[in-house]
């Protein structure tokens, strides 16, 4: 497998520019006779679809939902990051760069960092024109708040519901083309496989979630939006439909995929509190803006909140990292609520909780003042807890919530398949090894709205369109014949267990070996483990009805199939890598405080794994990473 990234040449700021000048153009006329298939319409994909489309392509997009609407890009809350400084508070594209690829712990590409930052400020002018309705302050100025692991107010918002607007504004601006016949919507289509014809990327074969039926679609190209593979721990903060399907498929045939093992632990989410739950709540970061986040000062305190004075209360966040205080990073804040659970420090029923307390900002603003700028957020707590964060603090603890691994990408947003690219969570490319609050909508509508425009441009000039209707049609019904197969193998096992039973019992096995904290042993058993779930789901499985009619138990257990073949790719990664960095603790590399301590020497790459042909077996690749504009350090946060 060969790894070029084709970053250009030139100082850095300027790398983006020189890319976009000699990247090869296609003449407006000839556009409309290039075909793009997008997968996914959240974010990232919806913005892809309308820009391609404003260019002059032709695009299918296509979704698991009744509408693009749907997509878990809605579920985003807390902000959109952009180096604006409208604040006038030190912020700028190289500080924006700088925390971004400090927070990722260095092990992201610094071209793409950089590139991400520069594009930030043109995504908030284009939705701003959109409509988007972000916040502003006294004088009509967009308004901004502050996340984690940064000193400077960079977050534009619409309330609680940043994600669903910038949604809205990507919908509309891609039913835009809906109508002007350039964008074909096909909803209720999941991608089963990637057609791969003489080494290129030429379509997918899809199955129709209403009345089953096996399709195939041809392109010149092909983007993956798909999102990231979070409910491969079954209990997350992802939408219940979210899955690794598209991607898996992609590697099995040939694409490599990234850092498997690296996936965000958000700390701000409401505790599990039953054994059958099947989804977790995320409460926003933005929360940690005026919310304190505290524990009893000794172990086992059992009393309420209000009946424990502040003198016995540990701000532990405050207390140890005083420059950012609960503003740290994701990854330091959930390794250290876990700690004080660890120690018989955590609160509520089960133990495995903090408490996130906005007493003092409602003392110091008044309940008014808080609930403007929290009120969906306060308002969905309660809703689901039936308890009042005005009046009691909340309850938090940490949960999987996003994915920074994902299919292997170069610059130009292509992955190892030559006409296959990638966009958004579903990619690796940007976050490094944890991703900072905010930085997930600002690169889906990188990638969506100004990146994949101009890069597939350059691929589909180099190649003129060859034919669609016949090229490689016999692998096209190879890969339908595959397909229909393995639906069929699903429905006809007859066994006892159900796909979310399966699942349940993988997730677990994720969190306790391959979660929070990891360790050789653990990852040892856990890789064990997961061929024997394997071999009982490919006998034991139970799938009631037909592949003839909409039958979610199906389409579950096709997404459970392949997250039990992918989590054992997940456990190879994080064994390998013997460090710990951004949110990936390996207990036997720590600094004497307890904080992540990586190894530069060793592990300073991005690990990409290839399936072989032959017998599908993993391999090992690395592309080496260099840092010629910051200097790697140990990051603090004190």
């Amino acid at each position: 497998m060969q790894l070029d990234a084709r970053i250009p040449l030139g100082p850095l700021p300027e790398k983006w520019d020189r890319c976009r000048f000699e990247t090869q153009l296609v003449n407006p006329a000839n556009k409309r006779k290039f075909e793009i298939i997008v997968v996914g319409t959240g974010l990232a994909g919806a913005s892809a679809a309308a820009s391609l489309a404003e260019l002059g392509y032709n695009v299918k997009a296509f979704c698991l939902q009744d509408s693009p609407r749907r997509a878990h890009s809605i579920a985003a809350q807390g902000g959109i990051n952009a180096a604006k400084n409208y604040q006038n508070d030190g912020d700028s594209i190289r500080r924006l760069f700088h925390d971004t690829i400090k927070g990722g712990d260095f092990r992201a590409r610094e071209a793409n960092v950089y590139r991400l930052a520069q594009i930030s400020n043109t995504i908030i002018d284009q939705c701003t024109a959109q409509g988007v309705p972000f916040a502003r302050d006294y004088g009509g100025h967009l308004a901004n708040r502050s996340f984690g692991g940064a000193q400077v107010s960079r977050t534009f918002y619409a309330r609680g519901q940043t994600g669903q607007q910038l949604l809205l504004g990507a919908y509309s601006a891609m039913m835009r083309q809906v109508k002007a016949g350039r964008v074909q919507i096909f909803a209720r289509k999941e991608m089963l496989d990637l057609v791969v014809v003489d080494g290129r990327a030429r379509g997918i074969v899809t199955r129709d979630l209403v009345n089953g039926a096996i399709e195939s679609h041809t392109a010149h190209a092909v983007i993956l939006a798909t999102g990231g593979y979070g409910n491969v721990y079954y209990l997350s903060t992802n939408a219940m439909s979210s899955n690794v399907s598209a991607s898996w498929r992609a590697c099995k045939r040939g694409a490599g995929f990234a850092n498997p093992s690296f996936v965000q632990i958000h700390p701000t989410c409401i505790p599990v509190h039953g054994d059958y739950q099947s989804k977790l709540t995320l409460m926003s970061e933005s929360l940690r803006n005026d919310g304190r986040v505290w524990t009893p000062a000794r172990a086992d305190d059992q009393r309420p909140p209000h009946q424990i004075p502040e003198q016995e209360r540990d701000y532990y966040l405050e207390k140890k990292y005083p420059s950012f205080g609960n503003l740290v990073p994701r990854d330091v804040a959930s390794r250290n609520a876990k700690e004080q659970c660890d120690q018989g420090k955590g609160v509520g029923p089960t133990g495995l909780a903090v408490y996130l307390d906005f007493a003092q900002a409602i003392t110091r603003d008044g309940e008014a003042a808080i609930r403007r700028k929290y009120g969906n957020l306060f308002h969905m707590y309660e809703k689901i807890t039936n308890h009042d964060p005005a009046t009691e603090p909340m309850m938090i603890y940490p949960a999987v919530h996003y994915t920074m691994g994902g299919l292997w990408v170069d610059y130009h947003l292509m992955s190892t398949i030559p006409g296959l690219f990638v966009a958004g969570e579903a990619n690796f490319s940007d976050h490094g090894a944890n991703r900072l609050g905010a930085s997930a909508l600002m690169q889906g509508l990188a990638d969506g709205y100004f990146i994949l425009p101009t890069t597939i441009g350059g691929y589909l000039g180099a190649t003129p369109p060859p034919p669609l209707t016949s090229d490689g049609r016999s692998t096209f019904d190879e890969a339908k014949t595959l397909a229909t197969a393995r639906t069929n193998t699903l429905l006809t096992i007859g066994g006892q267990r159900t796909p979310d039973d399966f699942h349940r019992e993988l997730g677990l096995l994720m969190w306790n070996g391959c979660g929070i904290a990891r360790n050789a042993h653990g990852l040892t058993e856990a890789l064990a483990r997961i061929p024997m779930i394997r071999d009982e789901f490919w006998q034991n499985l139970k799938v009631p009805g037909t592949g003839a009619e909409l039958n979610q138990t199906l389409e579950r257990a096709g997404r459970v199939a392949d997250f039990l073949e992918f989590a054992e790719i997940m456990v190879r990664d994080a064994l390998a890598r013997e460090e710990s960095c951004g949110c990936h603790l390996r207990e036997e590399s720590q600094t004497e405080e307890h904080e992540a301590k990586r190894n530069d020497e060793a592990f300073c790459h991005v690990a990409v794994w290839e399936l072989d042909a032959d017998d599908g077996r993993p391999k090992l690749h690395k592309e080496p990473l260099s840092f010629d504009f910051t200097t790697p350090s140990q990051r603090s946060y004190t």
